[in-house]
């Protein structure tokens, strides 16, 4: 702007016929036809913002927006049409930063609470951010322990992992990802987007394990019909939640972010569970007074014996309300009420023992490298360690339509 208010009139043309681009409903990007992401973040409520050109896809599922309808300021400054990167700044050290969503435009950074430019913002990158190049190709927060202290990430070419403590910036050699258009951190994992392509990635070390990279449309973008949605969003309840070897989750036992009904793939089991829990390569999903045992793969196949009744299996009167193992254990831990028992999976008979009282009963759990999470009714609450859950701290209360369905609600 500052071009065209010094009298360049070609400039200013420039810039109008740039506008009428963004506003020409043929130029509206359609998530679902496989398009490249610029940035990707989530705001302080959790809920994913997709950066495409110049518009904002918020949730998982919806039509675009014009990016400058949500953050009036990117368009004020600079007519670029696009987002470099993006992140939500989790820096607990510091609570007047803490919670921030941070864009990267070019040279500059912008800053945002609450939806609403911060003071002093924009600033240059190298201001805030000595030692990061300009025009990056993406970004993600990474807080500690996930990352050795509170730290980003950022994605050009090469990699640097930025220490918010001391300034230090530290090369790294992800050798095994891909170039990263966009980067993601979702529910204590990170995700590296390149075309319309994602894997998941360590933070710490880049590395990539499992079958990837897979299709972004599959997991991150709802192109169902919309009364699908509908009923998935106001119900936004889960009978049982795990998370197989590699990490991903089965939620009413399904893939990552993606409903289907039961039936499709554990056809024995034909509908609702009251338990999921993942031990060694199976999957083990528990209804009525039954456990069924599948071998997980692109097709999942009942292991040989089952179903086998829930006493025969784990020892304890059916039904259950919700399971879960770690992976460094051989028991499984079954919630039955307010109660939790220890299943040892290798004896060759099994009992439910060491009775304990949990902080409030579940109706679904998971235990993940990163501690237990317990869904109870529309929320859920993660415990760092499976000590905390026989504490009276109260740990913070995460809403599951918006977190782990990613409605918009």
């Amino acid at each position: 702007r500052a071009a065209a208010a010094a009298g360049d009139p070609s400039t200013h043309t420039d810039n109008q016929k740039l506008l009428t681009k963004w506003r020409s409903p043929a130029a509206v990007p359609d998530r679902c036809q496989g398009i490249e992401m610029d940035a990707v973040t989530v705001n302080e409520d959790g809920i994913p913002y997709f950066f495409h050109s110049g518009f904002l896809f918020k949730g998982f599922h919806g039509a675009a927006e014009r990016a400058n309808e949500t953050f009036t300021e990117l368009d004020e400054h600079q007519h670029l049409g696009h987002v470099d990167a993006a992140f939500r700044l989790h820096y607990e050290d510091h609570p007047t930063e803490h919670n921030n969503i941070i864009f990267f435009l070019d040279t500059q950074i912008f800053s945002y609470y609450q939806h609403k430019l911060e003071g002093g913002y924009p600033k240059n990158i190298s201001e805030v951010y000595p030692g990061i190049p300009d025009h990056l190709d993406a970004a993600v927060e990474c807080p500690k322990p996930e990352c050795e202290e509170d730290s980003v990430i950022f994605f050009k070419g090469e990699i640097f992992h930025f220490n918010f403590k001391t300034k230090a910036v530290e090369m790294k050699e992800f050798t095994s990802m891909p170039n990263c258009t966009s980067a993601f951190r979702f529910m204590e994992h990170y995700y590296c987007f390149h075309g319309h392509n994602f894997s998941k990635f360590d933070p710490k070390t880049g590395e990539v394990h499992g079958r990837y990279p897979k299709e972004a449309r599959d997991f991150f973008m709802r192109c169902s019909n919309d009364h699908v949605e509908r009923e998935r969003c106001s119900r936004a309840h889960l009978d049982a939640i795990t998370a197989d070897n590699e990490g991903d989750m089965f939620k009413e036992v399904n893939d990552t972010l993606k409903v289907e009904p039961i039936e499709l793939t554990f056809k024995e089991v034909k509908s609702d569970v009251d338990a999921a829990f993942t031990f060694k390569d199976d999957l083990y999903l528990v209804k009525d007074e039954h456990v069924f045992a599948y071998r997980v793969g692109e097709n999942h196949t009942l292991l040989d014996g089952y179903p086998k009744t829930v006493k025969e299996e784990l020892g304890i009167e059916g039904p259950i309300d919700s399971a879960f193992s770690c992976d460094e254990h051989q028991h499984v831990h079954v919630v039955k009420g307010q109660l939790m028992y220890d299943v040892d999976m290798a004896a060759s008979e099994r009992n439910a023992t060491n009775e304990r009282s949990i902080m409030f009963p579940s109706d679904a759990a998971m235990c993940g490298p990163r501690g237990v999470t317990l869904v109870k009714g529309n929320h859920f609450y993660h415990f760092d360690t499976l000590k905390l859950l026989f504490s009276r701290a109260v740990p913070e209360r995460h809403q599951v339509s918006l977190e782990l369905f990613g409605c918009d609600h």
